[in-house]
C-alpha cells in the first residue's frame, strides 16, 4: 500500500465536556459505532479501529464498497454504523466481530454495515493531515460528494443552534451526542482536541452484588438491578467509578446485605444463561469477556443507589454507569424501567440524506 499515510494511525480523539461549547467550531454528529479509517490504494483496502488493529475481515461488504465509492487512492476517518429499521443497533454492530469467516460472511449479508465518513487525511500523494480541519471538511464534501450508501458524509454545521437541535433529536435515531470540532486544528492522531457533549441521566437502581476490584480486596463494581414488568430482577450494568479510597469504604458499607444463600437471590441461577442469551446475568462469559474473571459477590437486594447513565441499549446501560449517591428513602420494588426516560424517535434517513440541516 503506497500512500502519503501508512496504516495504521491512532485517530484524533475528543473529550468530554458538559456544556455545548461556543467559538470557531464546525458541529456534528457524535455517531455510535466502531471508529475506523479507511486506507485505499487501488485495490487494496484496510479498514483501521481506534485501537490500530485492523477490521478489514470483519466488513468485507465495506471493502468492496470502497473499492466502488471511494476515490483510487485515499485516507478517510469516520465510523462504522450498523442500523436496523429507523435506528442504530450498535449491540448488532458488536456480533460483527466474529472469529469464525462463515459467519462473517453470513452477517455481511444478512445485516450490512455503512461509513459514516467526517474526515479526509489524504487523497492521491497529497497528505491532508496539517492542513486546518476547516479546509479538510470542504475538500471532504467536495471529493465524496457523489458516494452512495454504503458511505455517507456526516452533517456538519458552523451553527450552534442546530447543535443543540441535533443533540435533542437525533438520539432518537441512536446517535450519541454531537462533537465539536475547531476549525483552525491539523489532524492530531491520538489526541484529544475536539470536544464532545454526550446525553447523561441518572436513574435509581437496586445494588444485587458486587465484583472486586483486580488490585485486591476491595470492591471493583457494583452490580445493577431495575425490576422488569414480570417483577424481575433485570441485570442492566454496573457502576464502577471510584477513588481508591472509596473502594476500600464501600467493603465495609455492603458487608451487613452479604447474601449467605444464592438460592433465595434474584440471581441465583445465572450460571445457567448461555453466551447466546441477551439478558444474561453477571459473571456469565462471552467471547467479549474472555477470561476475564467476572466471579461477583451477592448482596440482598435491599439497596438503592442513583446513578447516571447515557443511555441504554436493549434493556442495559450503553457504558458503565457512575455512582451518585445511596438512594434510602427509596424501596428496591420502586426500581423499574418505567422511571427511564426514552428518547423520541428520529428517522435516520433524515441524517443520511443531509435533510438535518448543514
Amino acid at each position: 500500500m503506497d500512500l502519503p499515510i501508512s496504516p495504521p494511525l491512532p485517530p484524533m480523539l475528543a473529550k468530554a465536556v458538559k456544556a455545548m461549547p461556543k467559538g470557531d467550531l464546525l458541529y456534528e454528529p457524535k455517531w455510535d459505532g466502531f471508529r475506523c479509517i479507511v486506507f485505499r490504494d487501488g485495490d487494496e483496502v484496510e479498514l483501521s479501529s481506534r485501537g490500530e488493529k485492523p477490521l478489514t475481515r470483519y466488513f468485507p461488504e465495506l471493502v468492496e464498497a470502497a473499492k466502488r465509492e471511494l476515490p483510487e487512492r485515499c485516507v478517510v476517518d469516520g465510523e462504522i454504523v450498523l442500523r436496523k429499521g429507523a435506528k442504530l443497533e450498535f449491540d448488532l454492530l458488536q456480533q460483527r466481530i466474529h472469529p469464525a469467516a462463515s459467519r462473517v460472511k453470513m452477517l455481511s449479508e444478512e445485516m450490512p454495515a455503512s461509513f459514516v465518513a467526517f474526515d479526509l487525511l489524504a487523497l492521491g500523494d497529497e497528505s491532508l493531515m496539517e492542513v486546518p480541519l476547516g479546509e479538510r471538511r470542504q475538500r471532504l464534501v467536495d471529493t465524496l460528494s457523489g458516494v452512495e450508501a454504503p458511505f455517507h458524509v456526516t452533517p456538519a454545521s458552523d451553527s450552534y443552534e442546530l447543535a443543540l437541535q441535533w443533540f435533542e433529536e437525533f438520539e432518537g435515531a441512536g446517535l450519541d451526542g454531537v462533537i465539536a470540532k475547531p476549525r483552525d486544528i491539523e489532524y492530531m492522531p491520538d489526541k484529544r482536541a475536539l470536544f464532545k457533549v454526550k446525553h447523561e441521566r441518572t436513574a435509581d437502581c437496586v445494588v444485587a452484588g458486587f465484583r472486586w476490584h483486580k488490585s485486591g480486596p476491595i470492591v471493583g463494581s457494583l452490580l445493577l438491578g431495575i425490576y422488569n414488568d414480570q417483577g424481575q430482577l433485570q441485570h442492566v450494568g454496573v457502576a464502577a467509578s471510584f477513588t481508591m479510597k472509596r473502594r476500600e469504604e464501600l467493603v465495609e458499607e455492603l458487608k451487613p446485605y452479604l447474601a449467605e444463600d444464592l438460592s433465595e437471590h434474584p440471581w441465583g441461577e445465572w450460571a445457567k444463561q448461555s453466551e447466546a442469551t441477551v439478558d444474561r446475568m453477571p459473571g456469565a462469559v462471552s467471547r467479549w469477556t474472555g477470561k476475564k474473571d467476572l466471579s461477583w459477590v451477592a448482596l440482598r437486594p435491599e439497596l438503592v443507589v442513583e446513578v447516571a447513565y447515557e443511555a441504554m441499549e436493549g434493556n442495559r446501560f450503553r457504558h458503565t454507569a457512575r455512582f451518585r449517591r445511596w438512594r434510602t428513602d427509596r424501596t428496591p420494588e420502586s426500581c423499574t424501567y418505567e422511571q427511564l426516560e426514552v428518547p423520541v424517535a428520529y428517522d435516520l434517513d433524515d441524517i443520511f440524506s443531509g435533510g438535518a440541516g448543514s
